[in-house]
């Protein structure tokens, strides 16, 4: 009821339909329009932006970046369950965990998958593999065992593949790389630190870093 939802409500309508957008997808379409704003202030260059967030915000940036092709790099930090993790590897948090507190994430359509993740159609990497060929980085913490960050891992390395198909390189390594040391392979970037789930200052180095390589005029 606070957010733009009943901007789009049909007559009569109180709450989105079961298959209808969360509040993740509310505050991806804000993103969006912040976006729009931008291209109009003449202050920064709109053409050159970045989509970040952290936790909840992780898995809003994703799915932001992935249905808006003018994000042209977009970070995840920690996003975990409906974010980058994979769904079925069933480690960690899950859909039964997030039903009562934040259930209202997602679409309740969502809420069907339940202690049944490997019946999604779908998982995290096919999102990932959505935002390609733009630049992508993926951050994981070792002690976040809850957000799975093994498995953040491993469904962008599966996403690598789409971005070979534009001609990118897959990541560097094929396991799990060491804690501290980032890896990149063209587009995509992606470090495991030590640590909690928090954004630390060494994240935001790593994703300064990356988006000199990306966003700079000039830049590939």
């Amino acid at each position: 009821s606070d957010g733009p939802h009943p901007l789009f409500y049909e007559p009569g309508q109180t709450r989105p339909h079961e298959k209808e957008w969360g509040s993740i997808g509310g505050w991806a379409w804000a993103l969006s329009r912040m976006r729009e704003w931008l291209e109009n202030d003449g202050l920064v260059d709109a053409s050159r932006l970045a989509v970040i967030g952290h936790s909840r915000l992780g898995k809003t940036a994703l799915w932001a970046g992935a249905q808006d092709q003018k994000f042209k790099m977009v970070v995840s930090n920690n996003s975990g369950c409906g974010g980058a993790a994979l769904y079925r590897r069933c480690y960690g948090e899950r859909i039964h965990h997030m039903l009562k507190p934040v259930g209202y994430w997602f679409s309740r359509h969502h809420a069907r998958y339940a202690q049944r993740e490997s019946e999604l159609p779908v998982d995290q990497h096919m999102l990932m593999a959505a935002i390609a060929p733009r630049a992508l980085y993926v951050a994981s913490a070792a002690e976040d065992r809850w957000a799975d960050p093994k498995g953040e891992f491993l469904a962008m390395k599966h996403a690598a593949s789409v971005y070979a198909l534009y001609g990118g390189r897959e990541l560097a390594i094929d396991q799990w790389p060491p804690l501290d040391v980032p890896v990149s392979g063209g587009r995509l970037g992606y470090h495991v630190r030590t640590g909690r789930h928090d954004m630390t200052k060494y994240d935001w180095e790593q994703y300064l870093d990356f988006a000199d390589l990306h966003l700079k005029p000039g830049s590939q």
